[in-house]
């Protein structure tokens, strides 16, 4: 054979590659992705596109093909498998991604789409950095029976092998139902999109037909569904790009791994800069609410805070900070909603946010103001007990920098379950609106001076005596500051000094645990 011949048939095999490489970036075909657009959505490439510094995607696996040949199969191309996997950098960080194309046989999972996404996920463990799943999917692929269940399973497997190792996010970005709502779950976030996106195990039609209960599938699994009612969604968004926008700055708080250190951001605030503000933020009565989220703004770089769970349980806040320009997560009671008591699901979100933080290593800051955990049946038949335990071991458990700012009420076991010292906090700090008692005033002196103001001649001038004393001796921050469970009284204008100088103190603690396998904490 000739220079020449060899040298043409070269180029022709460039040239199919070229050409296959083009028919599969067309993904479902010009009509699919018209109709995904029609729907509001941009298609697996798109969200890919977006999420990623230009150029620096890489994909993995973009020949794979499925091999079923049973219903019709060995007759249907699906360009990708339907799922568009591999990695690049975002905001010049490597992160790994896998994108379902709804495009091609409605993102089905089948065998070689759930292996291509084993592949980049085995990828991220491997290099220790975050993973990123981007679903959009009609779920399993039926005709491809018990490998597509397969898929579902290794998956999970991974997100599990994976937990606490690197960060894992999921973008809802349309139906996922059955099995395939298991591995977000699995994930540390997940973000919803607002009318676009649905989770849930089983569907509005199959629910009618079992139970005969109608739902809509929005009411059912809809993104403020899951934020707001079951907790399930952590971020809800507007839009496709504002998910992934978000996304990326969730990204910006956090690590690569837990052998990462958190990003540092330059920051242009001042480390001695005041917070007059919140000398004033009090109110006198403490009946009355006020805004805890004005707290942390005061405290974090230029006022940004990143809400988590914003919807769920608002009783209390979670939340990412920057203080002078390194990470920091807030838990948070919040008085505007129920006076910032304790219930089963404030606690699951809180002891939640406390072991992500711990297993990246970022520092936790506790502001405290809770006047205990919600009585009552409902509470005690759903598990405050149990649930309430949670928050107790993920504070105990944590080795990170603990430290707390008791801001007003800090009463009995919900004192304890909002990092007190003997739970591990490393510093505790009290403003001088502080109370810090086994319980409120009026309920101890009912309790301690039951008799003497039941033989009072005037028996409520008696209580209004003895709640008052109560107050004065007890129910304030210096009590419990000569007894040593307060490091350090503080004017509320200098919270965000204070945090700085022991954030910058306590930055290289280390605290070794027993030897074990791991913890049983009451799930």
């Amino acid at each position: 054979m000739s220079d020449e011949a060899k040298q043409a048939t070269t180029q022709d095999k460039i040239k199919n590659f070229e050409i296959r490489t083009q028919a599969l970036a067309k993904m479902g075909g010009e009509k699919a992705i018209a109709k995904q657009h029609d729907g509001g959505k941009l298609t697996a490439r798109e969200r890919l596109d977006h999420l990623f510094d230009e150029g620096t995607f890489q994909e993995v696996q973009l020949f794979a093909q499925h091999r079923s040949t049973l219903f019709g199969m060995d007759k249907k191309e699906i360009p990708a498998d339907g799922v568009i996997t591999g990695f690049g950098r975002v905001n010049g960080r490597t992160v790994f991604a896998a994108s379902q194309d709804f495009t091609s046989a409605g993102g089905t999972l089948g065998e070689m789409h759930a292996k291509k996404i084993w592949k980049v996920m085995d990828m991220a463990i491997t290099a220790r950095k975050p993973f990123i799943a981007i679903n959009d999917s009609g779920g399993a692929r039926i005709q491809e029976g018990v490998p597509s269940l397969e898929g579902y399973g290794g998956i999970f497997y991974r997100n599990t092998i994976a937990s606490g190792y690197i960060p894992q996010i999921t973008a809802i970005m349309g139906p996922t139902a059955g099995g395939a709502v298991y591995s977000p779950a699995l994930t540390d976030w997940i973000f919803m999109v607002k009318d676009k996106s649905y989770m849930y195990i089983t569907g509005p039609d199959v629910i009618k037909a079992v139970i005969g209960e109608e739902v809509t599938q929005e009411q059912l699994g809809g993104a403020m569904a899951h934020a707001a009612k079951s907790g399930v969604c952590h971020v809800v968004t507007e839009n496709d790009k504002d998910c992934l926008d978000k996304i990326k700055i969730l990204l910006s708080y956090i690590p690569d791994s837990c052998q990462s250190p958190a990003p540092l951001v330059a920051s242009t605030d001042s480390e001695d800069r005041l917070c007059p503000e919140l000398d004033k933020i009090i109110p006198d009565k403490a009946v009355r609410a006020y805004n805890m989220k004005s707290i942390i703004k005061s405290v974090a770089d230029h006022g940004e805070m990143f809400e988590l769970h914003e919807h769920w349980a608002q009783n209390i806040i979670v939340a990412l900070i920057r203080v002078m320009g390194k990470s920091v997560g807030v838990i948070a009671n919040n008085p505007m909603f129920y006076a910032g008591v304790l219930n089963v699901n404030a606690s699951d979100k809180a002891a939640r946010f406390i072991r992500f933080c711990d297993a990246f290593n970022i520092p936790l800051v506790t502001f405290t103001d809770v006047p205990g955990y919600m009585p009552g049946t409902e509470q005690e038949w759903a598990g405050i007990i149990r649930h309430g335990a949670k928050l107790l071991h993920a504070y105990s458990e944590a080795t990170v920098p603990k430290m707390t700012v008791v801001t007003r009420k800090a009463y009995g076991g919900a004192y304890i379950g909002m990092c007190c010292k003997q739970l591990g906090a490393d510093y505790v700090m009290a403003w001088p609106t502080a109370q810090i008692a086994v319980m409120g005033a009026e309920g101890a002196c009912n309790i301690i001076y039951r008799g003497d103001i039941a033989a009072a001649e005037d028996p409520a001038a008696k209580r209004a005596e003895l709640i008052a004393g109560y107050e004065e001796k007890f129910n304030n921050p210096y009590f419990a500051a000569s007894l040593g469970a307060i490091d350090e009284i503080i004017l509320p204008q200098n919270t965000r000094k204070r945090i700085i100088a022991i954030l910058e103190t306590m930055q290289d603690k280390k605290e070794a645990r027993l030897e074990k396998k791991h913890n049983n904490i009451p799930l």
